[in-house]
């Protein structure tokens, strides 16, 4: 990294949860995963991006991470301490950097959570917003049940959406994953040790100022706070998963059509109320999801320039689509849509979005600017789609394709094109695809 970090852990808590594991003889930071404490592999994935100053805070048998770890010469790194005598929530403890006189900006990470993560790319992005802080925000399997974040179109954190309202509405599957890149001055915020919770006491009051801002990744990171997520943690990491998500490496996606691919074939959707999910959509984007490859819907949507409804419109059917896949267990890492239409004509057409341009498919630009976002390998991926004009778009990206028979089933004649297979529909697509 070009500018100075320094990385803060946060390990004293006392892991109640894990109670079954840790059998209250060791911290929860302290649980062998794979061969090492589960806090040696935070440490060494992120001095993996250059980070060689961590501070530590410990609490609940902290001395034992003193131990092992030392002043960090074994890892190559530099290790300093702060003991939290008495708890002081997800936050308290931070008014200790400000006391020991540290001045350089900061990494935040939560000692039960386990990443793949390429942190240069997040501080870049960080540096890019210029906020007090930025949130890693990715979708999850269970929405539903998650405290949700609302962001800006420019990455802006604007408000939370708190897990125990009712939602009698379409919502984004946007989560804090538990790690945070921050400005040092944040630490004015601490002018004594007292209990604070950071989301909601010093986050929460900051969405909507433009000072936060949320990194949204489909990279590997996963809370192992409880026994069921710890072991499937070591299992995913003995499989390879967390270094393969990791955006140092290159990624496989598979690109998903929207209308006749995942969800119902109705025209040109431009009311929420048209869109139905395929009957087997949700289980095959899980499907994908689990493999580790990336799930990407990319769309024309010729409905705005058209004047049938506004981008806004648009971004609730979206919210809708990502409601219905996560109370199914699913999620997708990214939608991307093409407003625009070149043909003039309609009554009432939105002028500013009757343009050439080349996001509209079979053009690749949605493709290639999702592609630089993800770093993904175009010729180890895939576009699945109902129409000629989505295999289209495959071929010129480089991608191997599928033709679904559903939706238009191919009838669209736009394009003398053949996919590489065809599937009845998008689960079966999946099936073909990540069987090899």
């Amino acid at each position: 990294m070009e500018r100075d970090y320094v990385a803060v852990i946060q390990a004293g808590g006392k892991g109640t949860r894990m109670a079954a594991l840790t059998k209250d003889r060791i911290p929860k930071p302290m649980l062998e995963l794979n061969g090492k404490p589960m806090l040696q592999w935070q440490m060494e994935q992120t001095a993996a991006c250059g980070i060689r100053e961590f501070v530590v805070i410990t609490g609940h048998l902290g001395e034992q991470i003193r131990e092992y770890f030392g002043d960090g010469k074994k890892l190559g790194v530099h290790i300093r301490y702060i003991e939290e005598k008495e708890p002081l929530g997800s936050a308290g403890a931070l008014y200790f950097l400000r006391e020991m006189g540290e001045k350089r900006d900061f990494l935040l990470v939560f000692g039960d959570v386990m990443f793949g993560l390429d942190w240069e790319r997040m501080v870049r992005f960080h540096e890019q917003k210029g906020g007090l802080a930025t949130l890693l925000v990715h979708p999850n399997a269970h929405p539903y049940d998650s405290d949700l974040l609302v962001l800006s179109e420019d990455g802006e954190v604007t408000g939370m959406d708190a897990k125990g309202k009712v939602r009698d509405y379409w919502y984004g599957n946007c989560v804090n994953a538990g790690l945070y890149v921050f400005r040092n001055r944040i630490l004015d915020r601490f002018p004594r040790p007292v209990r604070a919770d950071l989301e909601k006491d010093i986050l929460a009051p900051m969405m909507g100022t433009g000072e936060i801002f949320g990194y949204r990744t489909p990279e590997y990171v996963k809370d192992a706070g409880t026994p069921e997520r710890f072991l499937a943690v070591c299992r995913e990491q003995a499989e390879g998963l967390w270094s393969r998500k990791c955006l140092k490496n290159r990624q496989k996606c598979i690109f998903l059509d929207r209308d006749g691919t995942l969800n119902r074939y109705d025209g040109l959707v431009s009311r929420e109320e048209q869109l139905v999910l395929e009957p087997r959509a949700a289980r095959a984007v899980e499907r994908i999801n689990r493999s580790g490859c990336l799930a990407v819907v990319v769309t024309n949507q010729p409905v705005v320039a058209r004047g049938m409804c506004s981008m806004e419109d648009v971004g609730n059917i979206h919210r809708k689509l990502e409601t219905l896949l996560g109370n199914e267990g699913a999620y997708l890492d990214a939608i991307v849509f093409c407003p625009h239409h070149p043909d003039s004509g309609y009554p009432e057409e939105n002028p500013a979005y009757k343009i050439p341009c080349r996001c509209r498919k079979p053009a690749t630009g949605m493709i290639e600017a999702v592609a630089e976002r993800f770093h993904i390998d175009l010729g180890q991926s895939w576009m699945v789609g109902d129409s000629t004009v989505d295999i289209q778009t495959g071929k010129n990206a480089g991608m191997k394709t599928v033709l679904v028979l559903t939706g238009m089933a191919g009838t669209d004649g736009k394009y003398p094109v053949e996919a590489d297979y065809v599937a009845k529909d998008l689960e079966e697509a999946a099936d073909r695809i990540l069987g090899g």
